[in-house]
């Protein structure tokens, strides 16, 4: 489906000048040359597709990794290599990838929904990839202040400065609530400009760790974001580009899968084979083979990995012996 089309769009064209492709941001009034790897390629060939440069760009390699694509990449390039002739990468700040895609510039890409909601991109959302930096958790973009502040509530900052790195989202967010305060651009840092440089900040929070190791506190949850994988829509129309992505699809959401679970295998005696099996979670029902002279059984299923620790212990006491676990690298379903 398309995200957030009643969201402000940035007015962006691709015009021609001196035989270079550039793209022309009328909001901003930047001219934006793209060199040649960035150019529309022919309908016939490999989807060009952006991944994320930055802090989930180690999570983003070992995922694909683990969907059974090796990418990799060298400190100083933008053009990371990868073991499919059917792909071609490229490094993107997450903050930039939704407005490539938009234009055609890529074909798809992986970035956070924080960022297609702040670009107002139209774009066509694959799928929701729930994996971050640090956790599977999802982000949230908060409004911060000073531990002593005085701000206890969002009508606390009319007429305040607010530093964060998402103008759009937070001018939204103050227009939701009718507050008129100064907006200013973040480079960095955000943490350390309050309060002797602004007021508040809005600023992206996975653990809150940071916020609390420079004495802020959480006023407000303002967006809630996990990945996305999104694609362009003249692209996601292209039956062979689709089918591509379409199987990205399939292993990236298949490694996510198995990444919180673990095969569990174990032998279980004839006469207590039922309890075995009655303690066993499983996808469908556990797998049971009887084993030669039939009065044992091997018994194996897909499990939590979050149950391992309280299940091995009952499977011990149903008689259950040869316990094993394994991990897994994909669960398609």
């Amino acid at each position: 489906m398309a995200l957030f089309d009643q969201a402000p769009r940035v007015q962006c064209r691709v015009v021609s000048n001196a035989g270079k492709q550039w793209t022309l941001d009328r909001a901003g009034g930047n001219m934006i040359y793209f060199p040649p790897l960035f150019h529309k390629k022919d309908e016939s060939m490999a989807i060009v597709l952006g991944l994320p440069k930055g802090s989930l760009q180690e999570s983003t390699f070992a995922l694909f990794k683990r969907a059974g694509f090796n990418v990799s990449c060298s400190s100083r390039s933008y053009i990371p290599s990868i073991d499919d002739d059917e792909i071609k990468c490229r490094l993107l700040r997450p903050q930039e990838m939704s407005r490539y895609v938009e234009l055609g510039l890529l074909d798809a890409g992986i970035c956070g929904y924080d960022w297609v909601y702040e670009n107002g991109s139209d774009v066509e959302e694959i799928c929701e990839l729930n994996y971050s930096k640090a956790t599977s958790n999802p982000v949230r973009w908060v409004l911060a202040v000073p531990n002593d502040s005085k701000i206890k509530t969002v009508k606390d900052l009319q007429g305040k400065r607010i530093s964060t790195e998402a103008i759009g989202l937070t001018k939204r967010y103050l227009k939701k609530h009718g507050v008129k305060a100064d907006v200013e651009f973040s480079w960095g840092a955000t943490e350390v400009k309050a309060p002797e440089l602004v007021d508040a900040i809005v600023d992206l929070t996975e653990t809150g760790s940071s916020l609390r190791a420079n004495n802020l506190r959480i006023v407000d949850t303002i967006l809630t974001s996990t990945t996305r994988f999104i694609a362009n829509k003249k692209s996601w129309k292209n039956s062979a580009k689709r089918a591509k992505l379409e199987q990205l699809k399939m292993l990236l959401t298949g490694a996510l899968e198995a990444q919180r679970r673990v095969l569990l295998k174990c032998n279980a005696p004839k006469k207590t084979l039922e309890k075995v099996v009655g303690v066993m979670p499983a996808l469908h029902a556990p797998t049971v083979n009887s084993l030669h002279g039939g009065e044992w059984y091997a018994v194996e299923s897909v499990v939590e990995e979050r149950l391992v620790r309280d299940l091995i212990p009952q499977l011990r006491k149903h008689g259950a012996t040869g316990i094993i676990e394994l991990p897994l690298n994909k669960i398609i379903f």
